[in-house]
């Protein structure tokens, strides 16, 4: 008795046995095959998880190169500056650096000011894109003026 038909081998044709083999013969490459594209699919799984620990790995480097550019950036702007840029944190745009000093994320308000109290025709031009990130549209200018106060200090001691 044959466990997978429920029939007797005996009780068949020549032309049936030959089919039965043929099915047999499919059923067996078939599992093969199943196999095959599991054992892929395991490995492209691995590469998967393989990847992500690296861009894991590589954002933690990022945000740990951007701790520290921070930390340049409050001791010495111009040395943290530089510092971000030759790490591929900052471009030398002049927009890219004042929206870094806009948004302020681990900043001290004095390096800031600092930063943009320089007379480099560089840092000029990032003090101009650095207002021009502030929206003073319908206020006067007492507000304006203590609205963004806070950005940064003048350094001025009173």
């Amino acid at each position: 008795m044959d466990r997978q038909t429920g029939e007797d081998p005996a009780e068949l044709s020549s032309g049936e046995t030959e089919e039965l083999q043929r099915i047999k013969w499919h059923r067996k490459q078939l599992l093969e095959d199943i196999q095959k594209l599991k054992d892929e699919i395991a490995d492209v799984f691995a590469q998967i998880d393989c990847f992500e620990t690296a861009e894991e790995s590589r954002l933690a480097q990022k945000e740990k190169e951007l701790c520290i550019g921070r930390k340049k950036f409050n001791m010495d702007p111009m040395k943290g500056i530089q510092y971000l840029i030759e790490h591929k944190l900052l471009t030398h745009n002049v927009q890219d650096i004042a929206q870094f000093l806009y948004k302020g994320e681990g900043l001290n308000k004095t390096a800031i000011g600092t930063y943009l109290g320089e007379r480099d025709p560089l840092n000029l031009q990032v003090l101009q894109a650095f207002v021009d990130c502030h929206e003073f549209a319908n206020l006067n200018l007492v507000q304006a003026l203590s609205s963004r106060m806070g950005a940064f200090d003048l350094g001025f001691e009173g």
